[in-house]
């Protein structure tokens, strides 16, 4: 599967904008500033349907404007047809996205159709930041290949914010019903359940293939692990809602679940946050993203588009060098690269014997 074309409109700092892609490597060049991250994340939008920044599509306006447009081609999924993707939204209304001129009832249905992964600076965070942002990392992974588990996400979501309303408007007015509480735990409870054990699957399963790209890119002989957190470990669900009701009746919130799982990212047995360097750090990141992209595909059997923002920048050149060999081997399929410099990109891209083609974009 690749992007032949996509068209822009209105979207952060583009006005219109028309491309055509390789199937192969795509270099985007230019001066901070000038687009070259926006591009990556509009791709990113025609699969997860948002930004890989923000949650908030309002701040993709263009300055002044009241919408945004973004239209694309993908060919190849199991066979060679072009299908068409739309992801349009207008300030103050709502986002719409389209399969072959035709809406989707659910946003949720076109997730994994057409699977990306974004290698960005701000991956940082998932090393540096709170559990949420993990959480949110490995359910997005799960839900590209798992439709099951994406609408059991979804309905505890939903869920849980009604019982947390429920247990703040409990605790403004003084009143514990404890029977009330118990019509949303037996819904809640199955599947915060088969959430915990889908997790807990998918991390056993991914782990080698993780250990695998950790050891190939940095080289050495650190063991790496994931672990992952539970208090479903010790107790399933429905014993935590009937062990904490007055608890979370007294806190005005629900304080144990699968929403307060982590991912603890490990390195010889010490947390990788406190205990390892910024080169480590960067290495274990990208080795996630790599065993992301492996699991995928084993899954799937599609080639996720691989989106790489400002790598050469991030990475030593032992790591860009490994990393561009598994490209130049046809380990991925399309791949997006931006870089401010465009003799180097072509440097390092032809010193690797790899095929590309190179996009300049500037502001407008």
């Amino acid at each position: 599967m690749y992007l032949q074309n996509i068209k822009l409109a209105n979207f952060k700092n583009y006005e219109e904008a028309d491309y055509d892609f390789t199937e192969n490597v795509n270099a985007i060049v230019g001066d901070n500033g000038s687009g070259k991250t926006n591009l990556l994340d509009a791709i990113h939008y025609l699969s997860f349907c948002k930004s890989y920044f923000t949650s908030q599509d309002a701040p993709a306006v263009r300055f002044e404007q009241d919408f945004f447009a973004i239209h694309g081609e993908f060919v190849g999924l199991d066979d060679e047809r072009t299908r068409k993707v739309s992801c349009i939204f207008k300030v103050g209304g709502r986002k719409v996205m389209k399969l072959n001129m035709k809406e989707y009832d659910r946003l949720s249905d076109h997730i994994g159709q057409f699977p990306v992964i974004m290698v960005a600076p701000v991956d940082n965070n998932l090393i540096n930041e709170g559990s949420d942002l993990r959480r949110k990392f490995f359910d997005i992974i799960i839900s590209q290949f798992d439709k099951e588990y994406l609408q059991t996400l979804i309905a505890y979501q939903r869920l849980l914010a009604q019982r947390n309303t429920l247990l703040k408007q409990m605790a403004e007015q003084g009143r514990y019903d404890a029977a009330f509480l118990q019509i949303y735990d037996e819904q809640i409870a199955p599947l915060g359940d088969a959430i915990h054990q889908r997790r807990k699957a998918f991390v056993a399963d991914m782990l080698p293939t993780f250990r695998k790209h950790y050891e190939f890119l940095a080289d050495s002989r650190e063991e790496v692990s994931i672990v992952y957190q539970s208090a479903l470990d010790s107790a399933p669900m429905s014993e935590w809602l009937h062990r904490n009701g007055t608890t979370d009746y007294k806190a005005g919130f629900t304080c144990a679940g699968i929403h307060k799982d982590d991912f603890d990212f490990m390195m010889n047995g010490k947390i990788v946050r406190k205990f390892s360097s910024q080169g480590q750090q960067k290495t274990f990141l990208l080795s996630l993203k790599l065993s992301q992209f492996d699991y995928i595909y084993e899954q799937k059997r599609i080639k996720p588009i691989l989106l790489l923002d400002d790598i050469f920048d991030k990475l030593d050149e032992k790591r860009i060098r490994k990393l561009l060999y598994l490209v130049g081997n046809e380990h991925f399929g399309q791949v997006f690269l931006s870089d401010t410099d465009h003799n180097r990109v072509e440097r390092i891209l032809n010193g690797n014997n790899i095929n590309y083609k190179v996009f300049t974009v500037g502001m407008k």
